[in-house]
């Protein structure tokens, strides 16, 4: 692998990890972690939460920015 190929790869990689952050940061900003469909379970001693919908959310936009990342990268 030559340099000029590592640094386009590290490039995409830093964007990637940037849009990432980027919707995780407006995701807490917009009440990811609280959607309906997320379950928290408590008691007086335990509790539980398993963040259903924010998951399912994150996991649909993941995706996408794989795809375009990878779409980025045939080019």
């Amino acid at each position: 692998m030559d340099l000029q190929n590592l640094g386009k790869t590290i490039a995409t990689v830093g964007g990637a990890l940037l849009a990432l952050g980027l919707v995780l940061w407006a995701g807490g900003r917009l009440g990811l972690g609280s959607l309906p469909g997320d379950v928290r379970l408590t008691n007086e001693n335990w509790g539980c939460y398993a963040p259903i919908a924010s998951m399912i959310l994150a996991s649909i936009v993941l995706t996408i920015i794989v795809n375009v990342v990878l779409w980025l990268m045939k080019r």
